[in-house]
């Protein structure tokens, strides 16, 4: 597999394109002629893309483009067809408000003058995937990213990895605005359903990345922006079925310009699916409200979006031995075990030029989320729910079976700022922040119960409030130094402020607080070697607080350290005639990382302990290139060392009782230079895309990820096998006079039917003398289809 790859990228690097004939022109403000330094320049048809000089010059070769894209962040786009076009071309951008939208987000997105490695995703690419599946799936071909889903079909409870970080380490903003849950530090898409349809683009940041808001970016960050500027009003109906009775059904519509200065658009959405593992069915609806106000100097956006989610649960995977004679087994069966939750957004984004070269961004934002996952459970101890036992005549009752429901009740709020200067020459600031606070509300009910003691119908029996604030102030500088090198440097304060529910040194709950305090700087280059190749190269720090479990499940004196990152990043990019390639190599070097060990602390919680030395090292490349007119191929690979120097795993002991402390004995197992759990060594995607006439496009779409552990010893029986996929996508357009397009969609999912598992998770345990591993799976569905019909008016 390696080698293939290598030759693959080596054979596309190989193909640099003849001598051909080049463009030359100049870019400036339409406004007062001022040259627009760092402009970005796209040839449409051909993988290449190139930026202005210090004086707003550039100089391209035009052979296989039909057209010209050049923008500038806060400038109207311009596109210039190329057919007759002789150079110098003066071309001159006009400033607007109407690009806005780009702007409230530019201070948290990076470009490639900052040195670190990212890809941006637009809305185009998304929604030729977007037949109902959750927002990862529809980014699994994206760089260094693995996928999965919980009831297999990539519908209800998905998540991502990227380079081996889960989602707690994965910062997600939308429009600037933190999304991450401020506890778990996890993001739910889940709760977002069918939000890929109202995502204008979406820029993915491998490693640190760049200050940003929110969680810590511990592992990359994901940056979504939605609705952009529509000049004209449309409105468009998607509607797609397929295996598993998955259907999706969405209204989209927009005013378009009003009276040259407000635009309304909107989204109704519901989806649903019966999904691969029995019983894991979603029930998903949501909507999207977006109304704006463009002024000459100022813009504001009011932003109303809600997601509604009922889920059969199917978090308990697989059992290892089922595997392979059911393979869609569901362990729950009671008919409303079902997670239930609803969450409101609300985001006031607002943007104003001060000057020519000053930009300020004010935003505010609050979410409330609501719900409870319901479940049945069975000889529950009445005494751990606050009961006394039930005596009936001669017989004292100790346990019940139960249904209860544990609720979450939260609200999020805060603000997002920035201050943007462009010197238009050789300097560019970002001066920003953001405060945000975090109430919620957790507790319990039972809300039957087949002997009740003395409780009534939704006693609680649990209640934990909790709250936390976030502050944190970057800024960020771009400087020119010459015409070829630019740096780039970043520094972020961040404090966090925690009170929870937690046990004390004696062992009782109470209120407890933490604070933290953070420090983060970042610093790189870019070394333009001439106008089709650079070289880049950055360091980041960062820091990430532990998550609500490590501190309500262990007292002060247990609870972990936060942890840190060292990253190391470098890169070279290449864009020539028709091809693109660049490769991106990374070194993550962790301080107190958080793992899983198996080791009960001070109140016997199996918690998250701190490891030494631990690291990521690998080699990131991509690639494009233009086959012929109508065929282009599109790659990318990445190779791994993810390793913890030692590594001490503890297993219970069910031999060994103590009656005193009521709790099993430990027995441990020490790992050396042992992989990191859920990091394959090798990941890999490749498109290859057919596009024979101007309406129909079939693609054919791999995957590959190698095989990964699902603890921290590197144990061969405790593992996901590596598996390969393909997928095969049609989409064909046609334009009657009735309305303005029909597109049919088509999406064959893993065509080979290949069985394999993209998840899972392991315990042990000695009992009666014998050492015994559980291990539990999610498993993915075979061969299944999504179809679908989208109509535009």
């Amino acid at each position: 597999m390696k080698t293939s790859l290598s030759t693959l990228f080596l054979f596309l690097f190989a193909l640099s394109v003849q001598a051909q004939q080049v463009l030359t022109g100049k870019v400036t403000d339409a406004a007062d002629q001022q040259p627009l330094p760092g402009a970005s320049i796209r040839l449409i048809g051909t993988q290449r893309g190139i930026t202005t000089r210090l004086d707003g010059s550039f100089s391209v070769t035009a052979a296989g483009a039909t057209a010209l894209e050049i923008s500038y962040l806060g400038y109207e786009k311009q596109t210039l067809p190329l057919q007759g076009v002789s150079g110098p071309l003066d071309i001159r951008l006009v400033r607007t408000t109407f690009t806005a939208d780009e702007v409230v987000v530019s201070a948290t997105r990076v470009n490639q003058r900052t040195g670190m490695a990212f890809t941006n995703v637009t809305a185009e690419e998304i929604k030729k995937q977007n037949l109902g599946q959750d927002l990862p799936i529809l980014l699994n071909f994206q760089p260094s990213l693995v996928t999965t889903s919980d009831a297999g079909a990539g519908v209800g409870y998905t998540g991502m990895r990227i380079r081996g970080s889960d989602a707690t380490r994965i910062n997600v903003t939308l429009n600037g605005i933190p999304y991450n849950d401020a506890e778990s530090q996890g993001s739910f898409w889940v709760n977002m359903p069918d939000f890929a349809s109202s995502s204008s683009s979406i820029q993915i940041q491998r490693g640190v990345g760049t200050s940003t808001n929110g969680a810590g970016a511990f592992g990359a960050t994901v940056n979504i922006q939605t609705n952009e500027f529509r000049k004209e009003a449309y409105a468009e109906t998607n509607n797609s079925y397929g295996s598993f009775n998955t259907l999706k059904n969405n209204i989209m519509a927009g005013t378009g310009l009003i009276d040259g200065k407000f635009t309304v658009d909107a989204r109704l959405s519901r989806l649903s699916s019966d999904g691969y593992i029995d019983r894991a069915s979603s029930n998903l609806k949501s909507f999207y409200v977006s109304g704006a106000y463009f002024g000459k100097k100022s813009f504001v956006r009011l932003n109303i979006f809600s997601g509604q989610e009922k889920t059969y649960q199917a978090w308990n995977g697989v059992p290892e031995a089922l595997l392979k004679t059911n393979r869609t087994y569901n362990e729950f069966t009671y008919d409303n075990q079902t997670d239930n939750y609803q969450q409101d957004h609300y985001q006031l984004l607002t943007s104003h030029q001060l000057s020519r070269k000053l930009t300020f961004n004010f935003n505010l934002h609050y979410t409330k989320g609501r719900g409870y996952y319901e479940e049945f459970k069975k000889k529950q101890a009445l005494a751990d729910y606050g009961l006394p036992p039930v005596v009936l005549k001669d017989t004292t009752i100790l346990a019940t079976d139960l249904i209860r429901r544990k609720w979450l009740d939260n609200d999020f709020y805060g603000t997002v700022f920035s201050f943007d200067y462009d010197s238009f020459r050789k300097l560019k600031i970002n001066v920003g922040g953001g405060w945000n606070r975090y109430q919620g509300k957790h507790y319990g009910e039972i809300i039957w119960a087949k002997y009740a003691s003395t409780s009534s119908i939704r006693q609680r029996y649990y209640e934990d409030d909790a709250t936390k604030t976030d502050f944190n102030l970057y800024a960020k500088a771009y400087y020119q130094l010459t015409e070829a090198l630019n740096v780039f440097g970043d520094m972020q304060f961040r404090k966090v402020g925690y009170s929870f529910l937690g046990f004390n040194s004696q062992l009782n709950n109470v209120q407890q607080e933490a604070d933290l305090n953070f420090f983060n700087p970042k610093v790189g280059f870019n070394w333009q070697l001439a106008d089709n190749h650079s070289v880049y190269a950055s360091f980041s720090v960062a820091h990430r607080e532990p998550n609500r479990d490590d501190y309500t499940q262990s007292t002060p004196e247990s609870r972990p350290k936060a942890e840190g990152l060292q990253d190391w990043e470098a890169g070279y990019r290449l864009h020539s005639g028709n091809l693109a390639f660049s490769v991106n190599g990374y070194y993550m070097n962790y301080r107190n990382q958080l793992v899983l060990t198996g080791k009960l602390n001070d109140v016997g919680s199996p918690t998250r302990t701190n490891v030494g030395k631990s690291y990521r090292a690998g080699l990131e490349l991509e690639a494009g290139y233009r086959l012929t007119k109508t065929l282009t191929l599109n790659a990318n690979a990445t190779f791994s060392r993810n390793k913890i120097e030692t590594f001490v795993s503890y297993y219970d002991n069910y031999d060994d009782y103590n009656e005193v402390t009521k709790r099993y004995g430990q027995t441990s197992e020490t790992s050396r230079n042992t992989d990191i759990s859920f990091s394959p060594s090798v990941i890999a995607g490749g498109q290859l895309l057919w596009k024979p006439v101007s309406q129909l496009e079939l693609a054919w779409l791999a995957k590959y990820v190698g095989k990964q552990y699902l603890d921290n010893t590197q144990n061969e029986t405790r593992k996901l096998n590596s598996y390969f996929t393909n997928d095969i996508r049609a989409t064909y357009a046609i334009r009657p006079k009735f309305v303005k397009e029909i597109t049919f969609s088509l999406l064959l999912n893993n065509v080979f039917n290949r069985l394999y598992e993209s998840n899972g998770y392991t315990f042990s345990y000695t009992e009666e003398g014998a050492f015994t591993t559980q291990n539990y799976y999610y498993p993915q569905a075979g061969f299944n289809v999504l179809a679908g019909v989208g109509v535009r008016f």
